[in-house]
Parts: C-alpha cells; sequence; structure tokens
C-alpha cells in the first residue's frame, strides 16, 4: 500500500491533498497533524474528505515537538477515525517529562485504544556537536518501544545502514515513511537518491510487509505550485515502488 504524507504538499489544503493523491492513484493517506494546521487537527473535517474521495487515513502523524496532551489528542482523533497507526517524533533530549510518559504509558494507551503506536526513529542531530537531540533515538530505546515507523531518510543522518537497520528493526516495524537522500538532500523523491531503496523495496516485500509505505519529502520535490506537475511526480514514484513492491 502506497500512500502520501500530507507534509509532502503541506502549503495545499488538506482537499487538494486528497485530490492529488487519488488522481495520482494512491491507496490511502497519512495525516501530519500541524500545530499551525488547524484543518489536520479536525477529525470529523479529515472524515469528511476520506468518504468523499474514498481513500482511507492510514496513519496519523502527531506533532514533533508535540505534548502529552497533543499526543492524546490525536490518539482520539485516530479512534474517531478508525486509523489504526499513530506516529510520534522522539522526544527533545531534555524533554522528561514526555520521555518518561512514553516509557511508562504507551503500552496501556495502545490497549486501551486499541491503536498502534509508534516511534519515529529521528535525525541524528546533535547539541553543540555533542549530545544527541533527541532522546529514545537509538536502536535499543526504539526496541523497547515495541513499535516503529521506519523513516529512511532519517537512516543517512545518524549514518546507519538502512538495510542493516531494517532487519535489525523489522520485526517491529509497522509503518514506513518512505524517501531518499539526493545530493546530501533528505527527503528525496524515493525514485532518485543515494540510498539503496531498491533494495529495500525488495527486502520489504521479501518479509511479507502489511504496512504502508508513506511517501514523505519535500514539497519541492514534487514540484508543488504546478498541479500537473506535481501528479505527474506523484505517479512517477507509484511506478517506480510498483516495480519493487506490489
Amino acid at each position: 500500500m502506497l500512500v502520501l504524507h500530507t507534509t509532502s504538499l503541506h502549503k495545499y489544503g488538506l482537499n487538494r491533498i486528497f485530490e492529488f493523491a487519488k488522481k495520482a492513484g494512491y491507496d490511502g493517506i497519512e495525516i501530519g497533524v500541524e500545530k499551525s494546521n488547524y484543518d489536520t487537527q479536525n477529525a470529523e473535517y479529515i472524515k469528511d474528505l476520506s468518504r468523499e474521495y474514498k481513500m482511507p487515513v492510514v496513519a496519523l502523524h502527531a506533532p514533533v515537538n508535540g505534548s502529552i496532551k497533543s499526543i492524546n489528542h490525536v490518539v482520539d482523533m485516530a479512534a474517531y477515525l478508525k486509523c489504526p497507526i499513530v506516529s510520534i517524533s522522539t522526544p527533545k533530549l531534555f524533554d522528561f517529562k514526555l520521555t518518561n510518559w512514553l516509557k511508562k504509558e504507551a503500552s496501556a494507551l495502545r490497549k486501551k485504544k486499541d491503536i498502534q503506536l509508534t516511534l519515529i526513529n529521528a535525525p541524528g542531530k546533535t547539541i553543540l556537536g555533542v549530545l544527541p537531540e533527541r532522546a529514545m533515538n537509538n536502536l535499543s530505546d526504539l526496541k523497547k518501544f515495541g513499535m516503529v515507523t521506519l523513516d529512511c531518510s532519517s537512516t543517512f543522518s545518524k549514518r546507519w545502514d538502512l538495510i542493516k537497520t531494517y532487519k535489525h528493526l523489522q520485526p517491529l516495524i509497522v509503518h514506513i515513511h518512505l524517501s531518499n537522500v539526493h545530493r546530501q538532500k533528505e527527503y528525496a523523491l524515493p525514485n532518485e537518491g543515494s540510498l539503496p531503496i531498491e533494495n529495500f523495496l525488495a527486502k520489504v516485500k521479501a518479509n511479507n510487509y502489511k504496512g504502508a509505505l508513506s511517501l514523505m519529502v519535500r514539497p519541492s520535490e514534487l514540484e508543488a505550485g504546478d498541479d500537473e506537475r506535481v501528479i505527474k511526480s506523484l505517479k512517477k514514484v507509484k511506478e517506480f515502488v510498483d516495480e519493487y513492491f506490489k
């Protein structure tokens, strides 16, 4: 299943993003819930769009640098939308409150809401070149959390080998943010770049992965602003993914 992450076209309204995905033949949508975009926080509106375009919302991506309150809101949205997955970015290093909450409460919240609550491996940024910017952003902590959304581009900045990382986390991966790295820039189109995406997709297929591949790239990669080129770019990605994964 290939779906479109809304942040890939975040300068468009949700209605247009659903329209683009439908015209390009995608299987669903992942909503990137943004603090500054109220439409992405409105579960009733999202449900109406899903019905109108006959496209399921397969995942919600909680706000980056969100709070316990914002994550709970997104989980409630997911329950209302019958959306199976909520992906959470790893917390900032010194956000001890959120870090402790995730470690202690995530498992109970999954059971209570019947939601797959996942942690996303974040880019390998540091503070003053020494401390990691994010907590819970190593293989050990990701495994302990129990469910993972694998972000392809983030493996590059952490100098993790994509294939080895996938093999290490494979039993826990329930969702994938698909992109590539082109000319040292992350979140490029998966069919253009230095990451071994072809081999990655082949291995994911061979392991009978049942989750979604969510296209999450920079809007400029899809030539946002030119509607015809956006659809053309989306279709080109779909053809590429279908060749190795369908």
